[in-house]
């Protein structure tokens, strides 16, 4: 992230600060170069920003609810939003409500998932 001092940097910045901000059990750590969170070991979400966007990403994403359509990929697992600067509302197409409902999810997910083993 802090390679990129532009716009996609200031972005990926403010939502890792999002989902930093989803409880004190929050860990933070680079896997394989992108900052991720993790509750105790287990990783649930991480933010990378590349030339032309920001993919806020879900290791379990899969398996989160979506109702807004927010998501993309087609791994077993992970899934992720695409920001770009354009998309953003009020403008564009991403609502920052339902993008942060989505990190909430994912944490208490990871949350759920630990509690029961």
């Amino acid at each position: 992230m802090d390679e990129h001092s532009d716009e996609l940097g200031a972005i990926a910045r403010h939502w890792f600060d999002v989902i930093r901000d989803c409880g004190g059990d929050v860990r933070e750590l680079l896997h394989d170069g992108c900052p991720t969170a993790c509750v105790g070991d287990a990783a649930f979400a991480y933010v990378n920003a590349f030339k032309a966007h920001v993919n806020v990403g879900f290791f379990r994403g899969a398996e989160l609810a979506d109702p807004a359509g927010l998501l993309e990929g087609t791994g077993k697992y992970m899934r992720h939003v695409k920001l770009r600067p354009d998309k953003l509302r009020p403008e564009g197409d991403i609502d920052a409500t339902d993008l942060i409902e989505l990190i909430e999810s994912a944490y208490s997910d990871m949350k759920r998932r630990l509690e029961a083993k």
